[in-house]
């Protein structure tokens, strides 16, 4: 029984680093599952014993990717001696080690313009987005009374937002001009901007 839940869980992480790389390379939505199951070596029946269809692939690629990204911001967060005088610092940590990775990014577009087209997906998607907000918000909550937010951000939940949408948008700029240290000090500006006066 160990044996075939371990096999299980290989074959779903060789899927899932497939599924990666062919999402990278052609684009979600130029994928098949023939093209991933190719790229893993696997059949169609070791496929659809995992994944339902693409779409629950592509979640378990982005839950892993979200679950990384909060785990960043709040390790940078978690400092005990954060104060307003250190948190130009935690910030710099934190965009220091933040997930920029091109491929990602472009996996994570091309899927947000697909769910854009389907209601379903679209709402799903964006409870997973608010599940990495949620994780933000909850680390800045624990630190609310050492934030000094300015008063067009105003509260906790709206700081989270803040955040997540700065990520955002510098993340496509970065697709665009492939400038990692560039994105990462915007992200790191924007970021003080929003969580200091």
């Amino acid at each position: 029984m160990v044996r075939v839940t371990k096999r299980r869980a290989e074959t779903r992480a060789r899927l899932l680093d497939a599924a990666f790389r062919v999402f990278a390379d052609k684009g979600f939505g130029h994928v098949s599952v023939e093209d991933v199951c190719q790229a893993a070596g696997y059949t169609r029946g070791a496929f659809y014993s995992n994944f339902g269809s693409l779409d629950e692939l592509f979640f378990a690629l982005y839950d892993e990717r979200a679950a990384l990204i909060a785990g960043q911001v709040a390790e940078a967060l978690a400092a005990d001696d954060l104060s307003v005088d250190s948190l130009t610092v935690v910030i710099e940590r934190a965009t220091a080690t933040l997930l920029l990775d091109r491929d990602w990014l472009l996996i994570k577009n091309d899927f947000l313009l697909h769910a854009a087209r389907y209601p379903a997906t679209a709402e799903r998607l964006a409870a997973h987005r608010d599940q990495l907000r949620a994780a933000i918000e909850r680390r800045l909550d624990a630190i609310h009374d050492r934030l000094a937010l300015p008063p067009a951000i105003g509260d906790i939940p709206a700081a989270a937002r803040a955040v997540v949408a700065a990520y955002d948008g510098v993340t496509v700029q970065l697709l665009l001009d492939g400038d990692v240290p560039a994105a990462r000090a915007w992200l790191a500006q924007l970021l003080a901007a929003l969580l200091s006066r």
